[in-house]
């Protein structure tokens, strides 16, 4: 059941905390081929094209950087982007040159948790790349 009133194609949209919104929209304009559809100095969103999604970017002075993997007395991560790719390391590779970095943990050997200029992690994942003999 979808809560009244939801619009069946609506927008729908995620937004992440940052020091710098316009920084961090820019990187994942970058990292998804998104257009920047707003840019403010505080507030940034990517639209994806053909479709009515998006990623909000909002500046947010106390933000804390979340930990990777978490720890009980660290900041937590509130959510993360999965994004999947067929050239798993060639897709690090790109992520590396626009500003992120991999996480030191790597807990699958088809997924690489990368962190965004932000802190943020976000994974990239391959499902056919096959188990190391």
């Amino acid at each position: 059941m979808a809560i009244r009133g939801r619009i069946p194609r609506g927008w729908l949209g995620v937004v992440l905390d940052a020091p710098d919104a316009r920084s961090l929209a820019h990187f994942y304009s970058d990292l998804l081929g998104w257009p920047l559809a707003d840019d403010e100095p505080d507030w940034c969103t990517i639209q994806m094209p053909d479709l009515p999604v998006n990623l909000a970017f909002q500046t947010e002075k106390a933000y804390v950087v979340p930990t990777w993997p978490s720890e009980a007395t660290h900041q937590q991560m509130q959510l993360h982007l999965d994004l999947e790719v067929d050239d798993l390391a060639g897709a690090v590779e790109d992520a590396l040159a626009l500003g992120a970095r991999e996480a030191e943990f790597q807990p699958q050997h088809n997924v690489r948790v990368m962190l965004d200029p932000a802190g943020h992690p976000f994974c990239l994942y391959d499902n056919d790349l096959p188990e190391p003999s």
